[in-house]
This record gives structure tokens, sequence and C-alpha cells, in this order.
């Protein structure tokens, strides 16, 4: 179950976080879905996807993963973050980012995130990331 919506961590987001890049498509208990329109901005030689913008979207999609669960925290933060990049993401499809908690304790949260080209099977990359919950006083 979550506790908030795909339109109010939106809401939320665009407010604390103006400066994020992506769509939320979809949150679902310990788990979100995020697009991401692929611009000329987000490209490097060879119209392929920057690693830049894939973890950027990696990053912010396991971030609405767990606001889901925990509801509006500006604070939550970032600890560690790993990407494999497996192949080319392709500069003129959206890049889609499937995020899922593995653990979700008092103090941390742990996930992995998919990443595709938007019609592809394959993940272009993978990511764990760990989050520091603040305390809850």
């Amino acid at each position: 179950m979550t506790v908030m919506s795909a339109a109010a961590i939106e809401e939320f987001l665009d407010e604390a976080f103006p400066h994020r890049q992506g769509t939320i498509e979809g949150v679902d208990t310990m788990r979100a879905t995020m697009s991401l329109a692929i611009e000329d901005e987000h490209l490097r030689p060879g119209a392929s996807v920057s690693g830049p913008s894939i973890m950027g979207l990696a990053d912010v999609c396991l971030y609405v993963a767990i606001l889901a669960q925990i509801g509006p925290e500006a604070m939550a933060v970032t600890t560690d973050f790993n990407c494999h990049f497996l192949r080319r993401a392709r500069g003129d499809r959206d890049l889609i980012a499937n995020a899922r908690l593995v653990k979700l304790g008092q103090r941390l949260a742990v996930g992995e995130v998919e990443l595709f080209s938007a019609g592809d099977e394959q993940p272009v990359a993978i990511v764990t990331a760990t989050y520091a919950l603040p305390d809850g006083d």
C-alpha cells in the first residue's frame, strides 16, 4: 500500500525539486516507474543517451518509490549509488526506469532500478542504491 499517489509525488517534487527531470508513470507498493522524454540535452556523441541522464532518472525513480511508501520527505538522501551500463540507450526513444525497493527500514532504504530504451526488452543499465532516511523525531 502506498501513502502518496503519483500525482501527489509529482506536486511535491515540482515544489521541492523543480530542476528534476522525468515523469512519474506510476507507483505501487515498493515500486515506481518513470519516463524521460529524450531531448538533445540528454545526448552524447553518437546519438546515445548520456550516463548522467540515465543515472539522474534512476536516482529520482528510486526516490519516488521511497516517497510513495513514507510520504513527502525532502531529507531522504542518496548515500550509495552503483550503476552498471549494459548497452547503448537509444537517443531516439524515451528512457524508462522501473524501481523496486528491496528493503525499507527505519533509517535506510535499499533499491534497484532497471532502465530501458522504450520498446526494448533488454535493460540499458541496472542501478543499485541506498538512501538514508531522516529520524522520525
